[in-house]
């Protein structure tokens, strides 16, 4: 089985990684776990004509290191397989695309534990991901 694992350098997040490697110690068959960092580019393509696309995707790179950092040493720590990914553009449709391109069954997200007023409002990366996706999708508070 292998399952997505969206990583943003936060608490949540680190706690739904926990928990996919929970999962994937509980299972009889061979999984493997794909740990996605996204960041929307859209807003930054303006600042890349005064300072570059090299500057821009430099700073996005580095802030995706940063992001996983913690991810990937827990991740090492589990002896668990994985694979780890910074993907560029609107976040939860990179986020559900994928984990489609990867043939994942499942994807596991962090909550960030918004209210649902906040939520009703603006929408939230897990709301978008479980709408766009195929495949089932655990929040993780």
């Amino acid at each position: 089985m292998k399952i997505l694992v969206a990583i943003d350098g936060s608490k949540n997040s680190l706690r739904a990684l926990k928990h996919a490697i929970k999962l994937v110690g509980r299972l009889s068959e061979p999984s493997e776990l794909l740990l996605v960092n996204a960041h929307d580019d859209i807003a930054l393509r303006g600042a890349s004509q005064f300072v570059g696309k090299d500057a821009v995707k430099s700073y996005l790179d580095d802030l995706s290191r940063g992001e996983f950092a913690d991810a990937i040493k827990a991740a090492e720590k589990s002896k668990v397989k994985f694979e780890a990914k910074m993907l560029r553009g609107q976040v939860a449709q990179s986020i559900a695309k994928a984990a489609a391109d990867a043939d994942c069954e499942l994807i596991v997200l962090g909550s960030k534990g918004r209210s649902a007023i906040k939520d009703l409002l603006i929408g939230s990366v897990a709301q978008r991901v479980a709408s766009l996706s195929d495949v089932p999708v655990t929040l993780v508070k």
